[in-house]
């Protein structure tokens, strides 16, 4: 027997049952908050290789996609080789080997990169700290010599902050890379359970690369067997939307930062920048923050170089207008070219998702709150525009820009203030 959703009487027990649900969820979390979240953390954790392996895939999955349509495929078409079961499996295979060597070469390139110039370089920087520090302060002094006061102020605002500078570089940075390297190295039981981890993980996600339109054809199944196929379809459609605004944005963005770190170590290679590689990495990783993120990496940037050679303050200035160039041909030519309009928000929209999610979650929620938020306001826009055309009235924000009131006879533009003064 086959339920259908308009039945009433079946509408007003789901009602009741989702309410009862609710009700003690509610009174779960708001008294056992504390051993809910030790177990969502216990299944987390027992759960963690297949977290990685389904986001491992979801990220390769562009990858793949481009490796098979733009590569395989059209060598095959190139070779006249006729389409079959045995060659759409020959090209699945390939390309998801092809993918895991760009996917491992990426890690090696990343831990290469850690290990050989990132860390080293801010050891050097915790090391020759004090030096750069007195440097500084020299040239404060050149610069303030003929106002006492105010030299005195700034003495002491130099001596202040650079002591917790120090303290932070020396109790955070420095130990918190070293205290890595030494669990890398020393901890047996710490590396087996992450090569665990990432060993089933990795082959969860070659799987699921393996028969993704397969589980996407289930998925799409199990929607149709329980609701019906208006709703399945909307369903079908807005999971569709979500996956093209999160994997557009989120890939788009991972490639537009790597590119802007490319050119920015090539950029302060050529100006001779003081710890170009370091640099460059802060300036690609802040890059994936959308619009506060090239502030976020500019600024610590500039003011390290600034600290190390104070002498020669026009390297700092050089680097400062590379940046400037490098971020306005990020913003207006390779951004746009790279991820379009793959969130269809305005500037505030995107500024407002940033600081939302980023008070809530912190880095993490300032890159993933962009979609995250994108998503959410186009369905709001959805319901606003269904309920719009129910009632025979346009969509077009537009539209209503100069309305004061809409009655039988249509709209009515808005009263001027001073119209209503004479």
């Amino acid at each position: 027997m086959k339920f259908k959703l308009e039945n009433k009487y079946f509408r007003w027990g789901l009602t009741a049952f989702l309410v009862i649900a609710a009700s003690i969820l509610f009174y779960y979390v708001l008294f056992y908050g504390s051993d809910i979240k030790v177990g969502i953390k216990v299944v987390i954790n027992i759960l963690m290789p297949v977290v990685f392996g389904f986001v491992t895939a979801y990220l390769l999955t562009p990858v793949l996609n481009f490796i098979e349509d733009k590569i395989l495929l059209f060598f095959c078409r190139k070779c006249k080789i006729k389409p079959s079961k045995r060659r759409n499996s020959l090209v699945r295979g390939i390309g998801i080997i092809l993918t895991m060597i760009f996917f491992f070469a990426i890690i090696h390139g990343l831990f290469s990169m850690l290990l050989s110039q990132i860390v080293p370089s801010i050891q050097n920087i915790v090391i020759n700290f004090d030096s750069y520090i007195n440097n500084f302060t020299r040239w404060l002094n050149r610069l303030l010599e003929d106002n006492a006061d105010l030299k005195n102020y700034a003495m002491r605002l130099v001596n202040k902050y650079s002591v917790e500078l120090e303290a932070w570089l020396n109790d955070t940075a420095f130990t918190t890379t070293s205290e890595l390297i030494r669990r890398v190295s020393l901890s047996v039981i710490g590396i087996f359970r992450v090569l665990w981890n990432f060993l089933i993980g990795l082959i969860i996600s070659v799987y699921l690369l393996a028969s993704k339109e397969k589980f996407a054809g289930q998925a799409k199944k199990i929607a149709f067997a329980l609701f019906e196929k208006h709703t399945a379809n909307v369903i079908i459609k807005n999971f569709r939307f979500t996956h093209r605004t999160f994997i557009g944005f989120i890939s788009g963005k991972i490639l537009d930062s790597i590119i802007i770190g490319v050119l920015c170590f090539i950029g302060t290679s050529i100006l001779h920048t003081p710890y170009a590689v370091l640099v460059s990495v802060i300036v690609g990783v802040t890059n994936v923050i959308p619009f506060f993120g090239p502030y976020l990496g500019a600024v610590p940037s500039t003011i390290l170089i600034f600290i190390v050679d104070p002498m020669h303050p026009l390297n700092c200035v050089y680097f400062v207008i590379f940046i400037v160039i490098l971020q306005q041909f990020d913003g207006n030519f390779l951004g746009p070219k790279i991820l379009g309009n793959s969130t269809g928000l305005t500037g505030f929209w995107v500024i407002f998702a940033i600081t939302l999610f980023g008070g809530l979650f912190g880095v993490l929620g300032m890159f993933i709150g962009v979609p995250i938020f994108a998503v959410i306001y186009a369905g709001i826009k959805s319901i606003v525009n269904t309920a719009l055309k129910k009632k025979n009235l346009p969509c077009d924000t537009q539209a209503y820009v100069n309305v004061g009131s809409i009655d039988e006879e249509g709209f009515h533009a808005e009263e001027k203030q001073g119209e209503k003064n004479k």
